[in-house]
């Protein structure tokens, strides 16, 4: 019995550490409390994004205007002109060219989590390969309708012809950026059952061994 409890502990710790990996199809996203965005990776690189939109209506008020400077990651709540900011956190590649594209996709499965079931169907903005020494990347595109995006930096430029020189950084128009994802609902579903088999994993334990006591 006692096996079987750790065995649930491992596997509850393996549930939480594997927190939105698929989320868009991209590595896991790891918040920074320090700064604004997320910290987006793949097998190779990793960048800190934020992503900030300027819609076509002008500010009415202060609220507005706030808005206007906050933040987003992967999930944008509105269509208009997005800007984006990367900085790199390998500082290798800073001298490294890195060419930029902005390309509009179309799902073609029922998983929006996996990167082959989508298919780009145009290019919104591309950005010449040039180096960042200062480490940060930028770019801006006109988001025009709400749907599913991505941005590409590519490492290397004419030359990242590899996925591995490919950071995709999907993202998404047109919802809740306030809204937990469908991961990390399920995360916590499968984390509580695991929690309330562990929980009674424990009990049977206890009972078991108390009965062998009282018999001896």
């Amino acid at each position: 019995m006692m096996k079987n409890i750790i065995f649930a502990v491992l596997l509850l710790m393996s549930l939480l550490t594997g927190c939105d990996r698929d989320k868009l199809g991209t590595q896991p996203q790891i918040p920074d409390l320090n700064s604004v965005g997320c910290l987006i990776t793949n097998d190779f690189y990793a960048v800190h994004l934020s992503v900030y939109v300027k819609t076509a209506v002008a500010p009415k008020d202060a609220s507005d205007r706030a808005a206007l400077l906050k933040p987003y990651c992967q999930e944008l709540p509105v269509t208009g002109k997005a800007f984006f900011s990367a900085d790199l956190i390998d500082r290798d590649i800073r001298q490294t060219p890195i060419g930029i594209r902005v390309v509009e996709l179309e799902l073609t499965g029922s998983d929006d989590s996996k990167p082959e079931n989508f298919k780009e169907i145009r290019t919104i903005t591309e950005v010449p390969a040039k180096t960042y020494s200062k480490g940060v990347v930028e770019a801006q595109a006109d988001i025009d309708k709400n749907g599913y995006y991505a941005l590409f930096l590519l490492v290397g430029g004419e030359e990242a012809v590899s996925d591995e020189d490919k950071l995709r950084i999907p993202f998404h128009v047109g919802g809740d950026p306030d809204a937990l994802p469908k991961q990390t609902i399920m995360l916590i579903a499968g984390g509580a059952t695991m929690l309330l088999l562990l929980i009674i994993g424990i009990i049977v334990w206890i009972r078991k061994k108390r009965k062998v006591m009282e018999k001896s």
